[in-house]
């Protein structure tokens, strides 16, 4: 993979640029001009995640990194399982909540902090880069944690204040040190909205030394491709139809990517709540913007997903074949608080709320004789208690980390969503003397 363009420009840049600008000057996201093939599977008999993450690893960033440092990368910054596990006859679920924050954010994240340090931050001698953040839930714990004593940067984290979990909270509360949670009186979409606006700004992207690490951020999105990889891998050589939980739309982003770089698949189902953007955009071709909803699988209330951008600009050149690779449908909380409790009685399994979104909608609309369906199990069920136990009637058992976290001593701001909010905020307290 060589060099990179806007989804609103044709103009070529590099990976540096791609990774500490993160939105492009024309408000565009960065997508790559081409990709190399990611068919087949690595020479090797371990089953493990990290050999099919150096193994895509080696073939995306040789280019930038040479192999070697390709492959390091991958094995230094991943170096946690990953389960495929059968749940019920032909539905697998993809267990992507066993890294240090216990959502599939840390995959990107991980990755993108260690690629960030291999390629080399600008103003290494001179600046501190301000890695600002907005999320839904589970993006900001991993960026935080995965940045988090990094030298020569900062996270800064925005969160609405009513929209993520006490545990998701806390994950980017309690670490301190380089990194600064801000709650904003609004939604996620506030959130986003005031990250763009920043990175609009050429005055504030430099006083701040301003990059991005959500999925605006390629250099964050394009390693959400391993876990795709891995599980196909798993299954070879029957390919898969994938259930994603949609929110902003980067994991859906990520699986078509590998899927246009040789990976087989059956098709993808993107799996909402009642923000469902997409469902609407496919179904009429026009995207009609509504404000975010209030959900139970509060990670996925996304009114206005940035990475619907990337994913028609993926499709430009043949906008009909999305509709044949891709099928949308949203539940209720009803039904999610329903599904948790009925694979919970009937197998043990316990899903969180945006897996269950995913395998509620799968069981619903996939013919699972045409082969096995993965769905993309996106957070440890421990991280939503509230919603999880209330459905199985019983306790979850958190991990350790989970359970830290909520011991340690929380610090963050409030603030508005309004820009000149932010501003003031950072230079109070982060702007360089």
């Amino acid at each position: 993979m060589l060099r990179f363009v806007s989804t609103r420009d044709n103009t070529s840049v590099p990976l540096e640029e791609v990774l500490f600008r993160g939105l492009a000057p024309d408000g565009g996201l960065y997508m790559p001009t081409s990709i190399p093939s990611l068919a087949g599977n690595p020479d090797s008999e371990e089953q493990e995640f990290r050999v099919t993450a150096a193994w895509a690893s080696s073939r995306l960033f040789s280019t930038q990194l040479g192999e070697t440092k390709a492959i390091r990368l991958a094995l230094e910054t991943l170096d946690f399982p990953i389960p495929l596990v059968e749940v019920s006859p032909g539905i697998h679920v993809l267990e992507l909540f066993h890294g240090p924050t216990h959502a599939f954010k840390d995959v990107g994240g991980q990755f993108m902090a260690g690629l960030m340090q291999y390629v080399g931050l600008p103003n290494s001698e001179k600046r501190t880069t301000t890695i600002l953040v907005a999320t839904s839930g589970d993006t900001g714990g991993a960026v935080a944690r995965a940045f988090h004593g990094r030298p020569k940067t900062r996270v800064v984290v925005l969160f609405p204040d009513e929209g993520v979990s006490l545990q998701q909270r806390r994950q980017m509360s309690t670490l301190g040190d380089n990194v600064f949670a801000i709650a904003v009186a609004g939604t996620f979409d506030d959130c986003q909205e005031l990250v763009k606006e920043a990175f609009a700004s050429e005055t504030l992207r430099d006083r701040y030394c301003l990059t991005s690490a959500n999925s605006i951020n390629l250099g964050r999105l394009l390693p959400q491709m391993f876990y795709y990889l891995h599980a196909t891998r798993l299954l070879s050589p029957t390919p898969a139809f994938f259930a994603v939980p949609s929110g902003n739309l980067g994991n859906l982003c990520a699986g078509l990517l590998a899927h246009t770089a040789g990976m087989p698949a059956l098709g993808f189902l993107s799996a909402m709540n009642a923000n469902d953007a997409l469902r609407r955009f496919m179904a009429t071709g026009n995207l009609s913007e509504q404000p975010s909803v209030p959900t139970v699988s509060s990670a996925m209330d996304v009114g206005k997903p940035s990475n619907l951008e990337r994913i028609r600009w993926l499709f430009r050149e043949n906008p009909n074949q999305l509709n044949d690779i891709v099928r949308c449908a949203s539940i209720d909380d009803s039904e999610t608080r329903r599904c948790i409790t009925e694979v919970h009685e009937q197998t043990g399994y316990v899903l969180d709320p945006h897996s269950a979104v995913a395998y509620h909608v799968a069981k619903q609309h996939h013919d699972l004789e045409a082969g096995p369906t993965v769905v993309l199990a996106t957070a440890h069920p421990a991280k939503f208690p509230d919603v999880v136990e209330t459905a199985i009637s019983s306790k979850v058992e958190p991990p350790q980390e989970l359970l830290a976290v909520m011991k340690r001593k929380e610090l963050f701001s409030e603030i508005k969503p309004a820009l000149r909010e932010l501003e003031a905020l950072l230079d109070e307290t982060i702007l360089d003397d």
